[in-house]
C-alpha cells in the first residue's frame, strides 16, 4: 500500500507529517486527522503435510527451481485455521485435517507479519491457478531458506530433530 496518495477519509492528498517522532503520511486538510499507519499484512503460511511429506510449490511467476510454502492473505471474518484451510484448499485441492501453530515471522521486506502453522492434509493434489508445479519432499530432505516462510519452515524442523524424526545430518540436502 506504499501507492497511497489520498486520504481516505476526506479524498485530500496525503503529505508527510511528523507523527509521534515517526515520518508518517497523513492527510493534509487541517480539519481531517487521518494518519495512514501503513501496517503489516497478515499471511497465512502452511506447512502441508501430505501422505509423509512435505509439499512445496512454485508460483508461475516464480524462476523454475523457487519453491517456497503455500501463504495466502487471511480475509475479514476468517480466524487464522480457517483462512488457512481455505488457501490449502484453493492453492492444493486437500483439506486440512489438523493444524498446529508454529509461529509468527515478520517478513520487513514485504511488510508482512507471517502466522505458520502446521497442516496435515488429505486427498488428492490439485493445483490452483496460481501454482506452476507442487513438489512432494520428505521432511528431512529440506533445507529452510533463511527469509520469510523458511524461518517457519525451519523452526517446525528443529521441532522434528527434538522429537526424533530427523537426524542432525538430514538437513544437508536439498529440496
Amino acid at each position: 500500500m506504499a501507492d497511497t496518495k489520498f486520504c481516505s477519509y476526506c479524498g485530500a492528498p496525503l503529505i508527510n507529517k511528523n507523527i509521534q517522532g515517526i515520518e508518517r503520511l497523513a492527510c493534509s486538510t487541517d480539519t481531517c486527522e487521518y494518519v495512514f499507519w501503513d501496517n503489516p499484512l497478515p499471511v497465512l503460511t502452511a506447512i502441508i503435510e501430505h501422505e509423509g511429506n512435505i509439499l512445496l510449490a512454485r508460483n508461475k511467476a516464480w524462476p523454475e527451481k523457487m519453491f517456497g510454502l503455500i501463504t495466502g492473505f487471511l480475509e475479514k471474518g476468517e480466524t487464522p485455521e480457517q483462512g488457512l484451510a481455505r488457501e490449502v484448499k484453493e492453492e492444493t485441492g486437500l483439506e486440512s485435517q489438523s493444524m498446529d501453530f508454529v509461529g509468527l515471522y515478520p517478513f520487513l521486506q514485504r511488510n508482512q507479519i507471517l502466522i505458520a502453522y502446521h497442516v496435515v492434509a488429505t486427498g488428492t493434489i490439485c493445483m490452483g491457478d496460481e501454482l506452476a508445479e507442487i513438489k512432494p519432499v520428505p521432511y528431512h530432505k529440506l533445507k529452510p531458506w533463511s527469509f520469510g516462510t523458511g524461518l517457519a519452515l525451519q523452526d517446525w524442523l528443529s521441532t522434528k530433530k527434538e522429537s526424533g524424526g530427523g537426524a542432525p545430518g538430514d538437513q544437508d540436502h536439498t529440496a
